[in-house]
């Protein structure tokens, strides 16, 4: 509880439409008891392209779901190990593949500054999780 995310809705009665419906959750722990914070309008300058297509929040969920598929297929879970593990593939300590796991933000910010190339997703929850 407690998280904050963003999100783009056309007006107030999409949003109010979409929370009815459960269509909105928590990215962090899918929770579908959200609600909006007062923030200041976006007003675009003239120059932006109007006919650029709209982010549909459930198509995104969907392919973040399916990132998520296909990582836990075919990368090996090394979980709280990850910057450990992931330093010693990068200096050919260890067999070289495709792993994924857990690092804090500082840790992410140590493997970028030695240099090895990792990368953040955005983790999505299943449903019944």
């Amino acid at each position: 509880m407690g998280h904050e995310f963003g999100g783009w809705f056309p007006n107030s009665d999409s949003f109010e439409e979409q929370v009815k419906n459960k269509q909105i959750s928590c990215p962090d722990c899918g929770d579908t008891s959200v609600s909006k914070s007062i923030m200041a309008p976006a007003i675009a300058p003239k120059s932006v392209n109007k006919s650029e297509p709209k982010v549909d929040s459930t198509k995104f969920r969907k392919l973040l779901s399916e990132v998520r598929d296909h990582v836990e297929k075919n990368f090996d879970d090394v979980g709280d190990q990850f910057p450990e593990e992931a330093r010693k593939i990068y200096y050919g300590e260890s067999e070289a593949r495709d792993i994924y796991g857990n690092a804090s933000d500082e840790e992410a910010e140590e493997l970028v500054e030695e240099g090895v190339p990792v990368g953040r997703l955005p983790w999505i929850k299943r449903p019944n999780s």
